[in-house]
Protein backbone atom coordinates (compact mmCIF):
# COMPACT_ATOMS: atom_id res chain seq x y z
CA UNK A 1 0.00 0.00 0.00
CA UNK A 2 1.56 3.02 -1.01
CA UNK A 3 -0.21 5.71 0.75
CA UNK A 4 -1.92 3.16 3.83
CA UNK A 5 -0.33 3.52 6.54
CA UNK A 6 2.31 1.35 8.12
CA UNK A 7 1.26 -1.61 9.95
CA UNK A 8 1.49 -0.60 14.14
CA UNK A 9 3.73 -3.18 16.39
CA UNK A 10 0.95 -1.47 19.26
CA UNK A 11 -2.68 -2.85 17.91
CA UNK A 12 -4.40 -4.60 20.37
CA UNK A 13 -4.95 -2.50 23.78
CA UNK A 14 -6.05 -3.62 27.29
CA UNK A 15 -7.83 -0.18 28.87
CA UNK A 16 -7.78 -0.68 33.40
CA UNK A 17 -9.57 2.27 34.41
CA UNK A 18 -12.44 2.92 36.98
CA UNK A 19 -13.61 6.34 36.42
CA UNK A 20 -16.45 5.43 33.62
CA UNK A 21 -16.35 8.73 31.59
CA UNK A 22 -12.51 8.44 31.38
CA UNK A 23 -13.03 4.56 29.47
CA UNK A 24 -14.90 5.62 27.77
CA UNK A 25 -13.48 8.35 26.11
CA UNK A 26 -10.07 6.19 25.67
CA UNK A 27 -11.70 3.59 24.41
CA UNK A 28 -13.53 5.58 21.51
CA UNK A 29 -10.50 7.35 20.70
CA UNK A 30 -8.56 4.69 20.22
CA UNK A 31 -10.88 3.25 18.10
CA UNK A 32 -11.28 5.47 15.87
CA UNK A 33 -7.50 6.33 15.80
CA UNK A 34 -7.28 2.46 14.24
CA UNK A 35 -6.47 0.40 17.65
CA UNK A 36 -8.30 -2.78 18.89
CA UNK A 37 -9.32 -2.73 22.45
CA UNK A 38 -8.78 -6.07 23.97
CA UNK A 39 -10.98 -5.06 26.29
CA UNK A 40 -12.24 -2.07 29.07
CA UNK A 41 -12.46 -3.35 32.38
CA UNK A 42 -12.63 -1.53 35.89
CA UNK A 43 -10.44 -3.68 38.18
CA UNK A 44 -7.37 -5.16 38.60
CA UNK A 45 -8.87 -8.53 38.93
CA UNK A 46 -10.61 -8.34 35.49
CA UNK A 47 -7.27 -7.40 34.20
CA UNK A 48 -5.48 -10.17 35.46
CA UNK A 49 -8.11 -11.84 33.77
CA UNK A 50 -7.34 -10.37 30.68
CA UNK A 51 -3.78 -10.19 30.80
CA UNK A 52 -3.47 -14.49 31.44
CA UNK A 53 -6.20 -15.17 28.51
CA UNK A 54 -5.25 -13.18 25.41
CA UNK A 55 -1.66 -13.88 24.10
CA UNK A 56 -2.41 -11.06 21.33
CA UNK A 57 -1.79 -7.79 23.62
CA UNK A 58 0.63 -4.89 22.72
CA UNK A 59 0.13 -2.51 25.35
CA UNK A 60 -1.88 -2.12 28.77
CA UNK A 61 -2.86 1.50 29.88
CA UNK A 62 -3.74 1.20 33.51
CA UNK A 63 -5.07 3.38 36.14
CA UNK A 64 -2.62 3.20 39.38
CA UNK A 65 -6.02 3.54 42.11
CA UNK A 66 -8.40 0.68 41.20
CA UNK A 67 -11.57 -0.06 43.31
CA UNK A 68 -9.98 -3.62 44.15
CA UNK A 69 -6.61 -3.49 44.31
CA UNK A 70 -3.60 -1.40 42.43
CA UNK A 71 -2.34 -0.76 38.73
CA UNK A 72 1.03 -1.78 39.76
CA UNK A 73 -0.31 -5.17 40.46
CA UNK A 74 -1.83 -5.26 36.97
CA UNK A 75 2.05 -3.99 35.44
CA UNK A 76 3.62 -6.85 37.22
CA UNK A 77 1.15 -9.46 35.42
CA UNK A 78 1.72 -7.40 32.36
CA UNK A 79 5.69 -7.66 32.50
CA UNK A 80 5.14 -11.67 33.79
CA UNK A 81 3.22 -11.74 29.81
CA UNK A 82 6.23 -9.64 28.22
CA UNK A 83 2.93 -6.32 27.31
CA UNK A 84 4.01 -2.78 27.85
CA UNK A 85 2.25 -1.02 30.74
CA UNK A 86 1.41 2.74 30.20
CA UNK A 87 0.23 4.23 33.41
CA UNK A 88 -2.30 6.90 33.22
CA UNK A 89 -2.39 8.42 36.47
CA UNK A 90 -2.58 11.30 38.61
CA UNK A 91 0.88 10.55 40.42
CA UNK A 92 3.55 8.13 38.90
CA UNK A 93 3.96 5.29 41.39
CA UNK A 94 7.49 4.58 43.30
CA UNK A 95 9.41 2.20 41.38
CA UNK A 96 7.24 2.80 38.16
CA UNK A 97 10.15 3.04 35.77
CA UNK A 98 10.90 -0.77 36.90
CA UNK A 99 7.23 -1.80 35.86
CA UNK A 100 6.37 -0.11 32.75
CA UNK A 101 6.87 1.47 29.51
CA UNK A 102 5.98 5.03 30.55
CA UNK A 103 4.01 6.87 32.53
CA UNK A 104 1.23 9.89 31.52
CA UNK A 105 -0.16 12.01 33.78
CA UNK A 106 -4.14 12.76 34.43
CA UNK A 107 -5.53 14.98 32.96
CA UNK A 108 -3.89 14.98 29.37
CA UNK A 109 -5.47 15.32 26.13
CA UNK A 110 -5.84 12.61 23.73
CA UNK A 111 -3.54 13.48 21.71
CA UNK A 112 -0.93 13.35 24.11
CA UNK A 113 -1.72 9.49 24.89
CA UNK A 114 -1.45 9.10 21.09
CA UNK A 115 2.37 10.83 21.23
CA UNK A 116 2.93 8.78 24.40
CA UNK A 117 1.64 5.42 22.69
CA UNK A 118 3.90 6.33 19.26
CA UNK A 119 7.00 6.94 21.79
CA UNK A 120 6.51 3.41 22.98
CA UNK A 121 6.14 1.84 19.68
CA UNK A 122 8.70 4.03 18.53
CA UNK A 123 11.18 2.57 21.00
CA UNK A 124 10.27 -0.87 21.16
CA UNK A 125 10.93 -1.01 17.56
CA UNK A 126 14.97 -0.11 18.10
CA UNK A 127 14.57 3.40 17.35
CA UNK A 128 14.82 7.08 19.16
CA UNK A 129 11.84 8.50 20.90
CA UNK A 130 10.43 11.68 19.07
CA UNK A 131 12.40 14.80 20.13
CA UNK A 132 9.23 16.39 21.75
CA UNK A 133 7.27 14.37 24.02
CA UNK A 134 4.05 16.26 26.19
CA UNK A 135 5.00 17.84 29.68
CA UNK A 136 3.34 15.32 31.83
CA UNK A 137 4.22 11.90 30.12
CA UNK A 138 7.72 10.44 31.61
CA UNK A 139 9.26 7.80 28.85
CA UNK A 140 10.93 4.76 30.79
CA UNK A 141 12.20 2.58 27.89
CA UNK A 142 14.94 3.39 25.65
CA UNK A 143 16.12 2.05 22.20
CA UNK A 144 17.56 -1.34 22.21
Amino acid sequence: MLFGRKKRRIERVLVVEDEPLIAFDTEHFLTGEGFVIAATVDTSAEALRVIAADDALDLVLADIDLADGSGVDVARAAQGRGVPVLFVTGSCPEGARTLAAGCLAKPYPQRDLLIAIGAIEAVLEGAKAPRRLPGGFSLFLSPA
